[in-house]
């Protein structure tokens, strides 16, 4: 049955009450740079031009923490976010680093919980005194660690974070482009790809997962007649054949397929995360039920595209995928290489960017530029630099923060396929790779 608002506001309520407690994380990853030395000039054969290196960074690291879900069930997504945020603290130190110091990463483990990554940030900022910090991975766990850095008022970059509406830190900055109201903005352009295979209506389950984030986009803001994904459907015609909430750390599929057998809709939005989506289509199979079209939320993107056929067809929303046209920015073409050899060597089955490993590139860049624009470690500075200035990104371009938006700067959010074996954007067309658009399978 539908959760109702109070239902959801006492997830994220738990969730943010949780923060106070927690233990301490034994769990450490460091990332630094390499010994300081001086930079150097080199003048090339014959007399021609001359190219100056960086100068190596040198003096005291600057010292960024975090968390990340690197076990548990969102390890899957976590472990992307990790492999990134090593590449881009690598690259940076071997560019002169920050404020010509090198920085150090301390990333510890919170097991995608969020009591855990409150706990964790309270040390990383009281204990360890590290300089900066940035968001871990996870709705949950980025409001509860959200709610820590707010209160020592330290600048927050972070990665996914999706329940918009609810953060109102001045010094929050999402590098997911969302959008505020998500919950509208997600859900129609998923309703207007359809359309644009020439499917204007019919029957849709709704299989949500209890997590907060999902709980916002499938029915809007608690205490709110906005509504989300299932009143958008509504709204448009659709025939809501089934709701079926299921719990975050659900172990048995069976039950939640069954229902969407006996339903057998002609399309599945499943407000799901992580593998949410192979688990389903594969409880499915198992009762000899295929399901014919399928949207996943935000779904671990290498799991979908390993089931092979019966993952064909199953739609996403992203804001970049590795195809034209989006590399044919140079910079953002070069910057998703150093991603694919990143995902690479951490043994990421899935080595292509997209959304997830851009939006954590993207959140360590909103760092580095608040950095380096304020000229300045000072959190406060760092913090208005970056509300009141342009920032430029390599993936989504410029942003500008608004806080009376959440600092969110509009839903830039396209839709993805699976199609042939991987994932291409289809809609809108402007967006769409070449000869690629929406696939649907009416029978």
């Amino acid at each position: 049955m539908r959760r109702s608002a109070t239902m959801v506001m006492g997830v994220v309520l738990a969730l943010v009450l949780a923060a106070c407690g927690g233990g301490g994380g034994d769990t450490t990853t460091t990332t630094g740079a390499p010994p300081a030395t001086e930079g150097t000039t080199t003048t090339t054969a014959g007399g021609g031009a001359t190219t100056t290196t960086e100068a190596e960074p040198s003096g005291e690291p600057i010292v960024i923490g975090s968390t990340l879900s690197l076990t548990g069930f969102l390890s899957a997504t976590g472990q992307i976010h990790k492999a990134v945020g090593e590449a881009f603290v690598e690259k940076l130190n071997s560019e002169g680093g920050l404020l010509g110091r090198p920085v150090e990463w301390l990333l510890f483990d919170d097991e995608s919980t969020p009591d855990r990554a409150a706990a964790l940030y309270e040390r990383l900022i009281t204990e360890e005194g590290v300089d900066l910090i940035i968001g871990p991975y996870g709705t949950g766990n980025i409001t509860a660690a959200m709610a820590v850095a707010e209160r020592y008022g330290y600048v927050f970059p972070q990665h996914t974070g999706s329940l918009t509406y609810t953060y109102t830190y001045r010094c929050q900055f999402p590098a997911w482009p969302t959008g505020v109201r998500s919950n509208i903005t997600n859900p129609e352009l998923v309703f207007d790809a359809i359309a644009s295979a020439g499917v204007d209506s019919g029957t849709v389950a709704f299989v949500v997962n209890e997590f907060p984030g999902t709980q916002f986009i499938a029915y809007g803001p608690p205490d709110s007649d906005e509504g989300g994904a299932v009143k958008v459907a509504e709204d448009r015609g659709w025939d809501v054949v089934l709701e079926v909430d299921f719990p975050t750390a659900i172990s048995d599929w069976g039950p939640i397929a069954s229902q969407v057998r006996q339903a057998d809709p002609d399309f599945v939005y499943l407000a799901g995360l992580g593998v949410d989506g192979p688990n389903l289509i594969n409880a499915a199979a198992a009762l000899g039920y295929q399901i014919r079209n399928m949207f996943v939320q935000w779904p671990a993107p290498g799991p979908l595209v390993a089931l092979g056929e019966a993952g064909e067809g199953v739609m996403s929303v992203t804001a970049w995928e590795q195809h034209p046209p989006f590399t044919d920015d140079p910079e953002a073409a070069a910057a998703a290489e150093i991603i694919n050899q990143a995902l690479t060597e951490a043994g990421i089955p899935y080595v292509k960017a997209e959304t997830q490993s851009v939006a954590s590139w993207t959140a360590w860049e909103f760092l580095v530029e608040g950095v380096e624009g304020a000229q300045s470690l000072d959190n406060s500075e760092v913090c208005d630099y970056l509300v009141n200035n342009t920032i430029d990104t390599t993936f989504i371009g410029e942003v500008d923060f608004d806080p009376n938006q959440n600092n969110y700067y509009g839903d830039l959010s396209f839709v993805k396929q699976i199609q042939d074996g991987d994932w291409w954007v289809v809609y809108p067309p402007e967006k769409a790779a070449p000869g690629r658009s929406v696939e649907w399978r009416s029978s």
